[in-house]
């Protein structure tokens, strides 16, 4: 066999074995280049109402900015945010009765004590999203869609707790299933940390069984905290990322889940009137996106600010969507 051509086949099998080995469990692409741009904020919002509830979770639903608490199990919220008046009053959207603890799945002593002893424990709901078909609520407390029907809550016939586990995930109480997004007929849920991934229901996955890592973005830095994942988005045919220790915001393709690019806020959450007095992890919980921009609620888990001792209040920011070019916004 002529030398060129063996160094031809040697090659090939190289590039081919090399582009196989890059399945569910790994990642599914390789970032290059990903420019992380300095956030540049809009507005931004104290919310009135929000105190001690910790608002988790937030959507565009019907071009109405909806919302969900950690403690707050029987309602879901809405805000109409107006330019420049510093804060916005959260409204109670729809109130529902809860699920009964699920039948089909394993469920812990402790979430278990926590359905009888408190009612606004009991879900610890952490995303919302939409569609045609209604509202749907992700209750980090049992791994779990809970679907809104009629003024009652009711389990999605998806479960992924023992399937997640099995690969390795959701192996930290509350730091479990924390994101939630319909896109297209898919489901999309974030896993928060230690590892953190994400979960791709289709419609007829009644068990998880698409596994992702996110592919990492050289230079975002997360502190020496966990890195994690914490809210989702679905807008113009891509995901974007809520990487609350990175205090970050990415755009990815939802095909390869690599990020075209990132902003960082963290020196508009720590900025001097908005620091607030706990800063072991970031706040940001909630992640919705439109075509005005990216907005981001912070979760402040009941800790006041340090520029108003006595205040509360969760914060909603405004983003702008970074000057880097309209065909990867």
């Amino acid at each position: 066999m002529d030398k060129l051509l063996r160094r031809f086949i040697f090659t090939t099998v190289v590039l081919c074995s090399s582009a196989s080995s890059v399945g569910a469990e790994n990642g599914i692409g390789k970032e290059e280049g990903v420019p992380i741009v300095a956030a540049t904020l809009v507005d931004q919002w104290w919310i009135d109402g929000s105190e001690n509830l910790d608002i988790s979770g937030l959507s565009f639903c019907d071009g109405v900015l909806v919302a969900v608490a950690d403690k707050s199990s029987e309602q879901f919220y809405a805000f109409s945010p107006i330019a420049g008046t510093g804060s916005v009053q959260l409204e109670v959207k729809g109130s529902f009765t809860r699920p009964s603890l699920p039948d089909d799945q394993p469920v812990s002593v402790k979430a278990r004590a926590l359905h009888i002893a408190s009612t606004p424990l009991s879900m610890d709901f952490e995303g919302i999203t939409c569609d045609a078909g209604g509202v749907y609520l992700l209750s980090e407390r049992h791994n779990r869609i809970v679907q809104i029907e009629s003024g009652a809550g009711r389990w999605s016939p998806q479960r992924w707790s023992e399937s997640a586990r099995a690969h390795g995930y959701l192996q930290f109480f509350n730091g479990e299933s924390e994101g939630l997004v319909k896109a297209g007929a898919d489901f999309w849920v974030a896993l928060e940390r230690n590892p953190r991934g994400l979960l791709k229901l289709k419609p007829e996955d009644e068990e998880g069984r698409e596994f992702f890592q996110l592919p990492p973005v050289t230079g975002l830095d997360f502190h020496g905290r966990s890195e994690d994942l914490t809210g989702l988005a679905y807008y113009d045919g891509a995901l974007f990322t809520l990487e609350r220790n990175a205090f970050a915001v990415c755009r990815r393709s939802i095909e390869t889940l690599v990020a075209q690019w990132c902003i960082d806020y963290r020196h508009i959450e720590e900025a001097a009137e908005n620091i607030y007095r706990e800063t072991i992890y970031g706040k940001g919980e909630g992640l919705a996106v439109d075509a005005s921009g990216i907005y981001v609620v912070l979760d402040n888990n009941g800790v006041d600010r340090l520029a108003a001792p006595g205040d509360a209040r969760g914060l909603l920011m405004h983003l702008a969507f970074p000057e880097i070019g309209s065909e990867n916004r």
